[in-house]
């Protein structure tokens, strides 16, 4: 005796797939950034998926074990300033890849491009 499936006129729905885990999303997003180029942490976080998440960017990146070959150096805060506790070696990373990093003070900042 066959067994038939029972036809309830409804269509097959695509499997939902699982959302992609947030310090996965974050790393795929600052892995993206063009060398030469920067993003903010809001910017990261909106492109992760996550708008407004800016908090949890900066946390996912101090978190990072020797970088894990993530360019976490191409984040910044909002209007271009480097967080200060990496700020020199962000800001050299940062010139070795063509980006302009002004300084005044302990502060540094990436030049705007127009």
């Amino acid at each position: 005796m066959a067994l038939r499936a029972k036809k309830t006129g409804s269509r097959p729905t695509a499997a939902k797939s699982a959302p992609v885990p947030f310090t996965e999303a974050v790393m795929k997003a600052v892995r993206a950034i063009p060398r030469g180029e920067v993003r903010s942490y809001s910017q990261v976080a909106l492109y992760a998926g996550r708008p407004g998440a800016a908090r949890g960017v900066g946390h996912e990146l101090k978190l990072l074990q020797g970088g894990g070959g993530v360019p976490w150096w191409r984040v910044t805060r909002a209007g271009g300033v480097l967080a200060p506790p990496v700020a020199h070696e962000q800001a050299r990373r940062l010139r070795a890849e063509g980006v302009e990093v002004q300084q005044r003070g302990e502060v540094f900042r990436v030049k705007a491009k127009r």
